[in-house]
């Protein structure tokens, strides 16, 4: 019998553990869990001089360099360039950049910083303790999958439109939210289902204030605002919520950034588009909630204060969100905590052919993929459930509270 095993490490903790099984020095674990660690990382529009450069210098490296077919024979002026190697072919490559001209020099700050993103804000690889701040309660992101309760005030909403737009039955749902588990309250004042109908900011005032008035007093659970809209989700920090949740990225209001920035609370920005059009799908999300960052940062919202949703159901058809959900690792990769929300979507319905309250097996697999694939916080609406779901996975792929 053939004693090989073929390893898979998901995370560059994964690879020191392994390492350190076999009885390596701890000098020697550090140096070879560099060199263990694999990454693809694309460049874009480089021009044909400086990628005859980088490829020549990855590949003396020990890495790979794939480019478009024209730059062998001079033909085409740019080109996109997808690496492959080590964190430490990386590092060696960076050092070579940094002094070079055409442009090297900034191509090497962009990877550096890609790469920094990724190993020191993802749970899976930093070993930095990342901290999510929510009023008086802090939570360290990578332990276990936050789960925040969705709590519509609406009337038109596509899953439980009506059933908690009076205040009792909001308060009631609340109080059964809280004794099920969640982390985090999500208030939504507004509809975001397909074709729905925006309000004014007044009445999204008088759908989420009463509500959100009174789970403040009552409740001790930190609560997430659900708003595009900068003047409501500066009035709802004012009565003491503890988060804004903006489902157009900033790019509705961009005063919203202002706002998030000003309170120093945390803002998930979620990918959305008017037009329902890309070249190429995950380039164009990614670079899209590069803007939304880059808006928040300029606005002066703090890196730690800053999370993203990919935006599942927004602006994508059934084949765009399922391939969303097939590449979440690379909304993970930018560096920011990820929030998911597919509870009851659509694109479950459409697979399943199974209408909103029909999909509760649906989103039990979304949530798993999800979170196996680097999600920090979970949006659902089915708590007692979800959070089963949640916890089962967590055992599986986080390990960190059960053993």
């Amino acid at each position: 019998m053939s004693k090989v095993r073929i390893l898979l490490p998901k995370s560059r903790e994964d690879i020191r553990k392994e390492i350190d099984k076999i009885g390596a020095s701890k000098q020697g674990s550090v140096i070879m869990q560099s060199k263990g660690q694999f990454f693809w990382v694309k460049l874009y529009d480089v021009s044909l001089r400086a990628s005859i450069f980088v490829k020549q210098e990855m590949l003396s490296k020990g890495g790979e360099a794939a480019v478009a077919h024209g730059v062998g024979d001079f033909s085409q002026d740019k080109t996109d360039i997808l690496l492959m190697g080590t964190l430490k072919q990386y590092k060696q490559l960076i050092l070579k950049l940094k002094i070079q001209p055409f442009g090297l020099k900034a191509i090497s700050a962009d990877i550096e910083e890609a790469l920094n993103q990724y190993n020191n804000h993802h749970w899976m690889n930093s070993s930095k303790e990342n901290i999510l701040k929510l009023g008086k309660k802090a939570f360290k992101l990578g332990q276990r999958t936050l789960v925040m309760g969705i709590l519509n005030v609406t009337p038109d909403s596509f899953s439980d439109g009506g059933r908690f737009n009076k205040l009792d039955n909001a308060l009631e749902q609340a109080r059964l939210m809280v004794q099920q588990g969640i982390d985090i309250l999500d208030i939504g004042g507004e509809s975001t289902r397909p074709n729905h109908q925006s309000v004014s900011e007044q009445e999204e005032m008088e759908r989420v204030f009463p509500v959100l008035e009174k789970i403040l007093k009552e409740l001790e659970v930190p609560v997430s605002i659900d708003t595009y809209k900068a003047s409501v989700a500066e009035e709802a920090l004012k009565m003491g919520a503890h988060m804004l949740n903006d489902i157009w990225g900033l790019k509705k209001d961009p005063r919203l950034a202002s706002v998030a920035a000003r309170y120093e609370v945390p803002l998930c920005i979620m990918h959305n588009r008017t037009v329902h059009q890309y070249q190429d799908l995950m380039k164009d999300i990614v670079f899209d909630l590069k803007e939304s960052v880059n808006l928040a940062c300029e606005a002066g919202v703090k890196n730690e204060n800053i999370i993203l949703d990919p935006g599942i159901g927004f602006a994508k058809n059934l084949s765009e969100n399922l391939e969303v959900m097939n590449h979440l690792e690379e909304i993970s990769a930018l560096g920011y905590p990820v929030l998911l929300g597919t509870s009851r979507k659509s694109m479950i319905g459409k697979v399943l052919d199974l209408p909103p309250e029909a999909r509760l097996e649906g989103t039990a697999a979304t949530l798993t993929l999800g979170i196996t694939r680097g999600v920090d916080i979970v949006r659902v609406h089915d708590i007692e459930y979800m959070k089963r779901v949640v916890d089962m996975t967590d055992a599986m792929v986080r390990r960190k509270e059960y053993c």
